[in-house]
């Protein structure tokens, strides 16, 4: 077996021919940028793009393909430049009969079942070439259409308000589906405004595997929350038998943003901004006496928890805190790529790379910056209403 840093939740922002897929996000995120940036900057192992369904998409899948930059692997799941594993995933929004919103993930093997899961899903998504967008579809409908494809089916940033199973449709996975379709539920993605000990607060979910991933927009946000995995090799099939602890395969370790630096953490007055450090929350803003609120994923987790605080199933993998490189306090772009260019990726300089040679390349400050995100002493002011908190020196 070996180990393997993932980062299942990747958009497209443009595809090489110039066709938008992801809005917003970033133009230079394509398919190859991506790929490059997870091979020779961030030091990843395996990423999932979750935008395979766009026709533009998979035009650009198949010319690295055409090329031989990308090749096809057993189990699913293509190589680059084999040095890093492409999956291919698609996120698709569903809605309630009662207007809830919630998107989910699923990952297929390789570019022909995806492009027949592009031609099932035409027929309810209007523009099938931008990514997220709606089925016009309640959840259930889409949990079937990811059996019959045999499709890994993974609910998305579950906690996050206005798109999200707990955060907008129900207050339990049971309330949506049927007990075939949480059968067929691969895994759990948790999103930037929580972690293990917060999620663990829903029973129901002590059966399923977390997955955090950095639903990255932009190249540098790449990686800011991963998963370290053990594989027999880096493909498809071996992620579905991790996801479910089968045959040796499993999660080792989720590696997640505080819950506090994630922008939906704390709820807010959706009229004035305010960010409520209290809870539970009140029925109107303390500044303006606004109603019309945003619950932050915190608050959220609270109402509806129905498992003691610091419980866990015996199972689940170590949640270990990591603030993404850029949000170090004297760490900028131009520091960073010298950091990367001497001694080695962000994965590198996250796990293994000395604080003296950190010191000696960065300074004192980026030194004492990541010393202080290894030790778990680091400062952080909470996020809410949209914009992510910060981390501070101790």
């Amino acid at each position: 077996m070996n180990r393997y840093f993932a980062d299942f939740h990747i958009h497209v922002g443009i595809s090489e021919s110039g066709k938008w897929v992801k809005i917003p996000t970033s133009r230079q995120l394509t398919v190859r940028t991506i790929l490059d940036t997870a091979l020779q900057r961030k030091g990843l192992q395996i990423v999932a793009i979750v935008d395979a369904m766009s026709p533009w998409v998979q035009q650009d899948i198949g010319r690295l393909l055409e090329e031989g930059s990308l090749v096809a692997q057993a189990g699913g799941g293509y190589r680059y430049h084999n040095g890093v594993t492409l999956l291919l995933g698609a996120e698709i929004e569903t809605c309630e009969e009662t207007g809830g919103m919630c998107h989910s993930l699923l990952y297929l093997p390789d570019l022909p079942a995806m492009q027949e899961l592009t031609e099932v899903m035409s027929r309810h998504i209007r523009n099938i070439g931008l990514s997220s967008q709606n089925a016009h579809m309640p959840l259930r409908q889409l949990a079937s259409i990811a059996r019959s494809h045999e499709a890994l089916f993974v609910p998305a940033h579950v906690f996050t308000p206005h798109k999200s199973l707990y955060g907008a449709c129900g207050p339990r996975m049971s309330s949506l589906l049927n007990d075939a379709d949480i059968a067929a539920v691969s895994a759990v993605e948790l999103g930037l405004s929580a972690d293990t000990v917060m999620a663990d607060r829903i029973r129901e979910l002590w059966g399923f595997e977390f997955l955090t991933n950095s639903d990255a927009h932009s190249p540098e946000k790449i990686g800011r929350e991963y998963n370290l995995l053990e594989l027999a090799s880096p493909s498809h099939s071996e992620c579905a038998l991790a996801f479910k602890r089968l045959a040796g395969r499993r999660l080792l370790e989720n590696f997640g943003m505080d819950p506090r630096l994630g922008k939906y953490h704390q709820s807010c007055c959706e009229h004035c901004g305010t960010i409520f450090s209290a809870s539970p929350i009140q029925p109107t803003c303390p500044s303006c006496g606004c109603a019309k609120l945003v619950k932050g994923v915190a608050d959220r987790i609270e109402e509806i928890a129905d498992a003691p605080d610091g419980l866990h199933p015996a199972t689940r993998p170590q949640y270990r805190y990591q603030a993404p490189l850029y949000m170090l306090p004297g760490l900028g772009g131009k520091t960073l790529a010298k950091l990367v260019d001497q001694l080695g990726t962000e994965m590198e300089l996250i796990h293994a790379v000395s604080l003296a040679e950190i010191e000696r390349v960065g300074g004192r400050r980026v030194a004492a910056a990541m010393a202080a995100v290894r030790s778990g002493t680091a400062k952080v002011q909470s996020g809410g209403g949209g914009i992510y908190g910060k981390v501070g020196l101790p």
